[in-house]
Formats: structure tokens, sequence, C-alpha cells
């Protein structure tokens, strides 16, 4: 944007609209966003990286619709990306806004309705050079886990490049670590032979190493002409993990028995090695957007499992007497390892193109049209297998078409007295090599009666086909898995099989949402999020579940048991469910605010909406905020000689220095480091390198006697101008109740009278005039001279103020440009404030102010049922029917929120689910199980050193610096598994359902 106050303006009649600014990269779309995170809360969080943000936000990103549990549909500046690889690693000081919104937004990117869509929109300039380190340990002991990390980010305008390293070791924790009680019938009666239970693992030991870079370069000038985005990364896992000892029993030709186990645990070990690559192109062809993604991924895993050995001449030895079976064994050797191999090969091509290729009276039509090729394949092969190697191959070739239409629209006047309606229409097909052709549609509607309530309603029809992996993973065999046997009530050490299952079948997803979303009218920037979801799934593809008499009936040919019936082994690879319904409700509450005393007071106060806003007096200098590197150009405010406050972050001697040495006869170029962030964007090409032109407008007018004077508009010093609020009040004073001369306002007051179709909103503008042009608000009604109404307040309320902060009403989640927020080279600012603003943490930040923030959401399931096979009785889970290994609660509670002031934050993060069951067999012998409720507690306490200045000048090292201390599971809880009797079967152990417990940690990471 350019420096000069270039809103458009349009006059109908006596209505004056103004077209507020939007961010690039901002999503422009019917349905509203669910919740928008500016930088300022983004900072709240203390994490260290977009992926460690996401979980975070996990209750607000999560979908309840089919089978939208996973990651959401992430966007780049409102464009899709080739792989999450492309941006997970940004540091989150490099963000400028964050979108969370509907799952129907992603059908205008080229993804299916069923996942929500996350908005990541970054600051156009930014460098830092960042290296954490994590260290880990449950208060139980047993393991220790840490991650080492190093990263390259750096923004300059259409230009962008990341490099990230990672290490990642966890050690093995094993049962004897926990306690865990064994089975009778694998515990060696004989004093000395090795304990099976510190050769069992509970959790494997992990080493990750993942090396990753991105780079996106801007076409023609600054960039006008589209990106190219180039990533690529490497990724190397290696887990061993322990399925305890070769057991026997030995008996004598008198009968007598004991249980012995031999040395050398039976190992599992696997290593992967993955390389990925991608590419992305986006442009302009006329007014339509091109995008196209392109990415690859080749794995190569192999798994080497150690053989059972053979004991039989041992056993043979002692039923002939010629071995004591309570003596010393004789070494038994291996039986060698069987090795499982797959290298699967993955390449997905999808180019879209978006436009507006019509207009109805309602507005424009928004046209979306995807097309792309799939390719997946993968060898495999199974040393216990004779078929050799096996590979499949699967084309996809796709295509989709959605249309979003605008049916009514106050905006356009059209009907607008039923509010805004959208209709969303699309369609697709897959052609599949190997499962023929799929399709896909949908429909769905939007509509705003009012500009704080939404209304939605979405049908889809969605076909799928299980993953290669699914139907072609190599057979992995696991020994020594301790099982609950319904049937016979007991815990039994099982002979597991997993992989993959080639009669998998295609399958075919309906499902209905209805959802509402208010703007709450109590507290700004809240919001109330209801949400409907109706499915019914046939041929669905599942893990094999849990092992109950019903699964056990469905599929017989999966279990072993010997003939005492006593369960041996299970086949858990996976099966084809013939139905599958669910319905259920989830709702959710997004409130945030700001803190009382904090430096983040509303843009004007909050007209208050905030009581901490409200009660800041004009007098009273804000606070300048910091943020890891110190303080940030752009913020606070510092009382000037003569006592005034002056503009926000503005320091006189500094600029005074500055201007000394830019200004002087001969000056060389000055050195880009020691410049504000804003005053080096003002200065710099797309290279990040000085442009002798733009050096040269700079110095013309910061060398000017205009350019001495940085506090253009204000009063002595920066402070209250009394000439300058006059005829700001004239113009909105005058003309009785009748709409203002709007284009005589400043930029934010104006912004601060609009609704959100753009006009001026009588209420907000009656409530401005109250303020404003009552008899006491005249400058010189008050004592000494100040009015008594505090106009220096009143024109930061408004906007008008030279020193009104940047943060969103009540201190909460700001918007962008958007109402409320100051426009770069807006004015009021002076040099060091051009360009875009940047984020609290990073270099040229914004207030990080003082916020509060809690989001809830609770999930209500009415119904739950599966259909294993046509014939078969139908599954309750909710009911206790259930197929998976905690039972299904019918209620569940995901949580988060914490505090952010000067620095330092606390941040908790909850998740409960209620008490579950699962039916026996009904028969003598079988109980019931009751699954106890979870609630896992996490907590995160950080504090960016850096903004400490007394402790930076000790320790400048600290520049730059966060530490933080986290807890997983901060109440160690676990949940309680009972039968029939209230005993705990050996299966369903705390270590078994939660083998790490509390874990607590420290992170440090600094910021270069």
């Amino acid at each position: 944007m350019s420096d000069d106050n270039d809103d458009p303006l349009e006059v109908q009649g006596d209505e004056i609209i103004v077209t507020a600014p939007r961010i690039i990269g901002q999503i422009d779309a019917p349905q509203k966003p669910i919740e928008v995170f500016s930088e300022e809360d983004i900072a709240s969080y203390g994490v260290n990286s977009i992926e460690e943000l996401l979980d975070a936000i996990s209750p607000q990103t999560g979908s309840g619709r089919g089978r939208g549990d996973g990651r959401p549909v992430m966007l780049l500046n409102g464009q899709r990306i080739s792989s999450f690889r492309e941006m997970r690693n940004i540091p989150p000081e490099a963000i400028r806004k964050l979108e969370v919104l509907p799952e129907e937004v992603a059908l205008r990117f080229g993804y299916s309705a069923n996942q929500r869509v996350v908005n990541i929109i970054l600051k156009d300039q930014f460098a830092a050079v960042t290296a954490s380190g994590e260290y880990n340990r449950p208060t139980d002991g047993g393991y220790d886990n840490y991650e080492l990390e190093g990263g390259l980010f750096r923004i300059a305008g259409p230009r962008r490049y990341n490099v990230n390293v990672k290490l990642d070791e966890t050690s093995i924790l094993t049962e004897s670590e926990r306690d865990v009680i064994q089975q009778e019938s694998r515990v060696p009666t004989v004093a000395g032979d090795p304990d099976p239970a510190r050769y069992r693992s509970l959790a494997a030991k992990d080493s990750e190493f993942t090396l990753e870079g991105t780079m996106t370069q801007g076409v023609g000038e600054n960039g006008l002409g589209g990106s190219i985005t180039v990533t690529g990364g490497y990724t190397r896992s290696q887990t061993t993990s322990l399925s305890g000892l070769d057991t026997l029993t030995l008996t004598n030709p008198e009968g007598e028995s004991e249980i012995r186990t031999l040395p050398d645990p039976l190992t599992t070990r696997a290593v992967s090695d993955t390389f990925e690559g991608g590419l992305g192109y986006s442009t302009m062809v006329g007014e339509w957007q091109l995008s196209a993604t392109a990415n690859a991924t080749y794995v190569d895993s192999n798994t080497r499992v150690d053989r059972e050995r053979d004991t039989s001449a041992l056993v043979d030895a002692a039923e002939a007497g010629t071995l004591a079976i309570d003596g010393a064994l004789p070494a038994v050797p291996g039986a060698g390892v069987d090795v499982a191999r797959t290298r699967q090969f993955t390449i997905s091509n999808l180019a879209t193109i978006s436009g507006k290729p019509f207009r109805t009276p309602a507005g424009e039509a928004n046209l979306t049209v995807k097309a792309g090729y799939d390719f997946d394949r993968s060898i495999s092969e199974d040393t216990r297998t004779s078929l050799g190697s096996i590979t499949l191959k699967r084309g996809d070739v796709l295509g989709g078409v959605n249309l979003a239409l605008p049916v009514t629209s106050k905006a356009e006047d059209f009907l607008g007295a039923v509010g805004d309606i959208t209709l969303n229409f699309s369609g697709g097909i897959d052609h599949l090599s190997d499962f023929g052709t799929l399709k896909d549609r949908s429909a769905g509607l939007t509509w705003s009666p009012t500009d704080t309530l939404t209304l939605q309603a979405s049908y889809i029809v969605d076909e799928a086909a299980p993953q290669l992996t699914q139907l072609a993973a190599p057979n992995i065999v696991t020994y020594n898995v301790p099982v609950y046997d319904f049937t016979n009530s007991v815990t039994s050490l099982v002979t597991v099989t997993s992989g993959g299952n080639p009669d998998l079948r295609k399958e075919t997803q309906r499902d209905w949402k209805i959802s509402a979303q208010w703007q709450l009218p109590f507290m700004q920037r809240s919001n109330l999020v209801v949400e409907y979801f109706r499915n019914h799934s046939s041929d669905v593809t599942q893990s094999f579940p849990l092992l109950t008499p019903q699964i056990e009936t469905a599929f017989p040919g999966r279990v072993t048991r010997d003939d005492a019936g006593n369960l041996i082994a299970i086949d858990r690879r996976p099966v084809t469910f013939d139905e599958v319904r669910t319905s259920s409700l989830r709702w959710g509450l997004n409130l945030s605010g700001s803190l009382g005393g904090s430096s983040s007071a509303s843009p004007g106060g909050g007209s208050g909406a905030s009581s901490s806003g409200a009660a800041q007096g004009s007098s009273a200098p804000v606070a300048p905020v910091t943020g890891p590197n110190g303080p940030m150009p752009g913020t606070g405010s510092a009382p000037s000689a003569d006592g005034q406050p002056t503009r926000r972050g503005f320091d006189p001697s500094r600029f005074a220095a500055l201007r000394e040495k830019l200004c002087a006869p001969g000056a060389a170029e000055p050195d880009l480091a020691s410049l504000p962030e804003g005053m080096r964007q003002r200065m710099t090409g797309t290279d990040g390198r000085i442009d002798p032109a733009k050096l040269a407008e700079f110095k013309q007018r910061a060398c000017s006697a205009e350019g001495a004077s940085p506090q253009q508009g204000a009063g002595p010093g920066g402070g209250f101008d009394p000439e300058r609020f006059e005829r700001i009040r004239t113009a909105l004073c005058a003309g009785g109740s009748g709409p203002p001369d709007v284009a005589s306002l400043p930029d934010r007051m104006r912004e601060r009278i609009m609704g959100t179709d753009g006009k001026v909103d009588p209420a907000k503008l009656a409530d401005l005039r109250e303020r404003f042009c009552r008899a006491d608000a005249a400058p010189g009604a008050g004592a000494g001279g100040q009015p008594s109404g505090d106009p220096a307040r009143e024109m930061r309320f408004a906007g008008g103020g030279a020193t009104a902060p940047a943060s969103g009403p009540g201190g909460t989640r700001a918007e962008g440009t958007g109402p409320g927020e100051r426009r770069p080279g807006a004015p009021g600012m002076g040099p060091g404030a051009g360009g875009p603003p940047m984020g609290p943490g990073g270099p040229g930040g914004r207030p990080g102010g003082s916020r509060w923030n809690l989001a809830v959401y609770h999930t209500w399931r009415f119904s739950d049922t599966v259909t294993i096979a046509p014939g078969v009785p139908t599954l309750d889970q909710l009911g206790g029917d259930a197929i998976g290994a905690g039972g299904t609660p019918r209620h569940a509670i995901e949580a988060e929120g914490g505090l952010f002031k000067n620095g330092y934050g606390l941040r908790l993060k909850a998740e409960w689910e209620a008490p579950a069951r699962v039916n026996g067999s009904g028969q003598p012998g079988s109980s019931d199980l009751r699954f106890g409720s979870t609630f896992d507690v996490s907590l995160r306490i950080f504090a960016d050193l850096g903004r400490n200045e007394a402790l930076v000048a000790r320790m400048p090292f600290l520049k730059g610096a966060r530490l933080s201390l986290v807890a997983d599971n901060l109440l160690d809880s676990r949940q309680r598994v009972t039968d029939g009797t209230g005993a705990t079967p050996i299966a369903y152990q705390r270590a078994y359902r939660n083998p790490q417990g509390r874990v607590l940690g420290i992170d440090f990471r600094k910021m270069f």
C-alpha cells in the first residue's frame, strides 16, 4: 500500500461507503472465520514452530465431520502448498495473521470438505536464525527424550527461504520400569533366570533425523508475475522395540515342571528413509488465479524381527531326565531374523484455477476448477512368505469443479432484507487404475441474516479407496503381545500379525453438516460455534477392531485358539465393515480479552468492551513492547523531555542520531543492521539490499525540515494537538444527525464508525459523537487547559491520534489492517514504522500486549453404530458393543487457554472423555469392562528473556532467548479399567494405557 490516504469512497445519496483494505493473502469467502489469531495472539502461545502452534490450537482446528480428525487443510498466504513440509518449521514470529475457517472453504482450493482450513499469512519482511534444545523426562523415570533443532528463515518481499534441521532421540521404556504385573504363565520359576519384564518394551527406542528446505521466488517485478516454490526434505527414522524372551516349560519324568526363560530378547528393528520433493507455481492469468503443485515422496522401510528359537530339544531332554529342569540351561542358537521391506513411491499433482466468471444481482460468482494426476507404487518383500516381491501400482486421474453462487446480498442491495445467502455446488471424479471410477459431490448453503450470525448447511457424498499400504503392506509378526480375552475374561500373551489386506473395498461416505456461528454481543472478538454432524458410510476400511465375542464371530478366521480354548494368535490386518452410522453435536466457545494495566489497549479503548482498556488514561505512558530481541520499533511510548507522551515506540534521541548519520554531507550507505526494521523496509528492494532510489527518497523526507519532526499531526513532543482535535471534532459534529464528512476524518476514525457492509453504522457513529461532541470534550474545558473529557484519549479511542495502539478491540484478536489496526504508512507513523508490521519476538515487532484467551469445545455423540456384515447384528458402540480398545465415550471436551503479560506466558490445554463400557459375551466366566474417564492436562510456562532489558544488559547472550517449562499429563492421569469384580485385567494396567505418565520438560530457544 502507498503512504497516501487512498481508501476508496463511494457516495450513494446520503450514504457514504468506505471499502476497508484487506491484507493480501486473506480468504474472501462467504463463510466467516471460526477464529482469527493476530501476531500478538500467536506470540502469547510461546511455541517454536507452526507445527507446535497447530497442536496448541487443535480444539479450534479440529473437525467433527466424517474422517476430519487429522491435520486441517493448510494454506499459505491464501494459496495451496505442495505439502505441510513447506511451512511446518516456519517461526511463529513470521506470521502476521492466522485464520481458521470452516470445512466448506476447502472446496475452493480443490480439497474435500471434511477438514477445517487454516490460512497462514506471513509478513512481508522477516529474517531469523533459530536454535533450540528440549529435554523431557517422566516423573516416574524410565526414559529420556531430547530434541535439538536449528533453522534459518528469511522473507524479503516475494522471496522466501527456509532451512531446518532436527534431531529427536528417545530411549526405551520397559515394563519392569513401570512395575507391570506379568502373566503367571510367562514368569520364570527358577531363580537366576532373566526377568521378561525387563525385555518387553512399553515405548520403543526411537531416533529421528530430519533435514528440510524450502525456497519461494517471485516472478516478475516485485513478484507480480507469480511465484515459484521448491521444497525438499530427508528423514531417517530408527526404532527398536523388545517383545520379551523365549519362554518354555520343562517337565521331568516325575511330572514336576518349571517355567524357564532364555537370555537375549526378541527384538524388532525398523529403519525408514524418506525422501521428499515438491514444486509449486502460482500466478494470475488475466483475472483468474492459477495454482499448481507437485509433490513426490519415496519411502524405503526395512523391518527385522527376531524369530523365536526352537526349544524342543530342551523339552525332550527334560522329559528324558537328561536335563535338570531347575539347572543351568545350555546355549540355544538364534533362529535368525525375518525381514520385511517396503519401498513406496508417491507422486501427487494438482492444478486449480479460480476466478469470478459472471456476476449475479447479488454479486460475483466464484468458480474453481481442478485437475490432477496421482501415482502410487508399492513394492513389498517378506521372508515369511514364498510370494517373493509384490508390486502394486495405482494411477489416479482426477478433476473437479466448485461453484459459489450468491443469491441475496445486503452490500449489493439485492433482497438484502433476508441477509446474505450463498449457494455452493461441487462435483469431482477420480479414475483409479486399480479401483475404477470414484465420484464425489456436495451442495451447501451459507446464510448470514445479520452481521453477527452465520448459518450453514451442507451435504457431501464422497467415494474413497483404501490406501496402498492398507492393501499391500508386508506382514509383520509380533510376539508376546498382551491381549484381553473377553471370552475367557483373562489376559493372554499372543502372536499378532499386521500388514496389508488386498481384499479391501472402496468406501462411500455421506455426510450432513448443519452449523451456526454467532459473534457474542457482550465480548468483542469472541464467538459461539454450534455444529451438528450426521454420517452414513458403507464398505468402511478399518484397522482390526477390539477382539470382542461379536468381532470373533464375524471374523472367525482372524482368531486362533488352542484345544483348551486359550487365545494364542490374532490377525490384525485391516477389515471392511458393511456400514457405519454416526451423529453428533460439537459446540464451542472462543473467548479472549486483555489484562488490566496492559500495554495492549484497544484502539481507542474498545468502546467499553474491556474495562482494562477503559481504565487507561492518556497521560500514562504506554510501556514499550519488546520481543526476544529486545525493544521493538513502532511500539510503546515514553514521555518526552517536557513530560508529554511521544508516539508509541518513537525514540527522539535515536531518531536524531540516525538522521544525523543519514543527512551528513557525503554520508555513506547506512548499515542496515543498525536501522529499525520499518526504516530498513523502506530502504530495501526485493533482494533485501538497499535500493538507491528508495534511500534518496527517504533522505529527502528525513533530512528536510518536515522530516525533522516526525510527530506531524501531533502536539508538542508528539502529544495532544488541540487544533487538530478541533478540526476533527468539527468534521464529526457539524451537520446535526446526518452522516459526517467521512473523507475528512482520519483513516482509523473512519474505519471505527463503519459496519461490516462498508457503510456508516448509526450506532457506532452515535457512540463516537457522544464522546466527541459533548461540551466537556472541548479543549480547555477541564482544569489546566486540558479537556475534562480527555480528548487525547478520545482521539486514541476513535483511531485519530498519533498514539493509537495497534492491537484489536479490548486487546483481543486484532484483524490485520481491518478496523482497529493502523495501515503501514498511515498518518501518524514516523520513520521506522513503514512497511508491514512485524510480530512480537521478531525483528521490528508490534505491541505484544497482555492478553488472555479460552477456547472450549464439547462433543456429544448421539449415535454410533457399526454393521460388520449383512445379516450380522448391528453393534451399538455407545451401548457397549465397542470396536475400539477404550470403548466409545458419549461426551468429550477439549479446551485450551492461557495468559500472557510482559513476555511471560502460561498455557493450559485439556482433554476429557467420559467413561465408556465394553460388553462381554454374557456367557459364564465372561465380564463387561468399564473404561473410566480420562482427563489429560498439559501445561506450558514460558518467559521471553529478551524482553527483560536489565537481564539482557547483564547477559547479552539472552537477547532473543525464550525459556519454557512444560508438563504433559500434568495430573499424571491414567485411565482405570475394571471388570465386573472391580479388578483391573493385566492387559489394561495403567502403564499399558499410558506408559509415560507425567512428563516434565525444559525448552530453551534462541533467535539470532
